[in-house]
């Protein structure tokens, strides 16, 4: 396990409770979102690469899916285990990385809200469509950030100061670009707002700088998927952009 995975696996195994409570994990209309834009039959075998507390494993679970989810937290495999308990055998969970499993083959692979915390993007969906069999299905899910390079510099700022496990954001044109760099075609792009309040997100994060501070950059600017709004009580909601890219392993 690289330095940053264990950065990653300790962060994420200390906010487990605030992440699988946080309104925008939990949200039900947009795990239904998710799974409409997947357009998975039942009976699929899907990969959860980077499954957290099984949120998005349970909403395939109820669709029919048969879920095998891999994280590199044991408290959030922990956390999904419980939760889709009730499935049976039709939900597996493991700790590790997506990029060292040897299970498979699969009929489809999906990750959400990850892509954000790995070093190397393509890496993660070339071992994800490298799972999947021919024909198979690949979707990626995540925040955006701005095709603008100084709003997306002052964007990634923030999110770094409020995560220590953030990478990077991708605009949706970079997220599309990824998977067909990863050899996937019939590529689909769907955008949908979204909301955060500011004190709830910063909370269960993993800040580098003092939440004053900031909220005070926060308030300094704006970009395309990240649009902080103050309210009259003097909190902050924070108006994003989540993208959702599907694409298919070629056949031949």
């Amino acid at each position: 396990m690289s330095d940053h995975d264990r950065e990653l696996s300790r962060a994420f195994d200390g906010q487990a409770e605030r992440f699988e409570r946080a309104p925008a994990q939990r949200d039900p209309a947009a795990l239904q979102e998710l799974v409409t834009f997947a357009a998975l039959p039942p009976g699929t075998r899907l990969l959860d690469a980077g499954c957290g507390p099984g949120l998005v494993a349970e909403a395939f679970l109820a669709a029919g899916s048969s879920v095998h989810g891999v994280d590199l937290s044991p408290e959030m495999v922990r956390r999904a285990r419980r939760r889709c308990d009730r499935f049976g055998a039709r939900a597996r969970f493991e700790e590790g990385s997506v990029l060292d499993l040897r299970a498979g083959p699969f009929d489809a692979a999906i990750s959400r809200l990850v892509i954000h915390h790995v070093e190397d993007p393509l890496a993660f969906v070339r071992a994800q469509a490298a799972l999947v069999a021919p024909g198979g299905v690949v979707v990626a899910c995540d925040h955006t950030a701005d095709p603008d390079p100084e709003r997306a510099r002052w964007h990634q700022a923030i999110e770094r100061a409020r995560d220590r496990t953030h990478v990077r954001s991708l605009s949706a044109g970079e997220l599309v670009d990824v998977l067909a760099r990863a050899g996937l075609h019939g590529l689909r792009l769907l955008e949908e707002p979204f909301e955060l309040d500011f004190d709830e997100w910063f909370d269960r994060g993993s800040p580098t700088l003092p939440k004053d501070e900031v909220r005070r950059r926060v308030l300094a600017g704006h970009a395309r998927g990240f649009e902080p709004v103050p309210r009259d009580d003097g909190s902050i909601t924070l108006r994003c952009v989540r993208a959702l890219v599907r694409g298919v392993r070629p056949r031949g």
